[in-house]
């Protein structure tokens, strides 16, 4: 089990905006997760809560989007408000799981880390 979230490559964002927006990918998807998927969360609590963070442009950010929610999995679109370092409504991250590390690493084993 791991979450995997995914930082957009192709735009200006400082590391803490960064960081920050991991942290709203991350928590926005365990929700999710938690709702749809309570067995799985607790499974991934109990191993340890595994996250890895990649990279991406906005184009593969989407398509990966696309492709989680044609498989049900939990996913959450970060898309900032605007009062810092990018425009209002600009995505910047894309978070799924906690789920089966294999399923996502079919969708994610491509990208590179951050």
């Amino acid at each position: 089990m791991k979450q995997v979230i995914i930082i957009r490559s192709d735009i200006k964002m400082g590391k803490g905006k960064a960081c920050s927006q991991v942290a709203h990918g991350s928590l926005h998807a365990y929700k999710i997760a938690l709702k749809k998927f309570p067995e799985k969360v607790h499974q991934w609590e109990k191993e340890g809560e595994k996250k890895i963070i990649l990279k991406a442009d906005e184009n593969e950010l989407l398509r990966i989007y696309e492709e989680s929610l044609s498989l049900n999995l939990p996913v959450a679109l970060i898309r900032d408000a605007g009062l810092t370092q990018v425009e209002p409504g600009t995505i910047t991250a894309l978070a799924i799981g906690p789920y089966d590390e294999d399923i996502l690493d079919k969708l994610t084993g491509h990208l590179k880390l951050y």
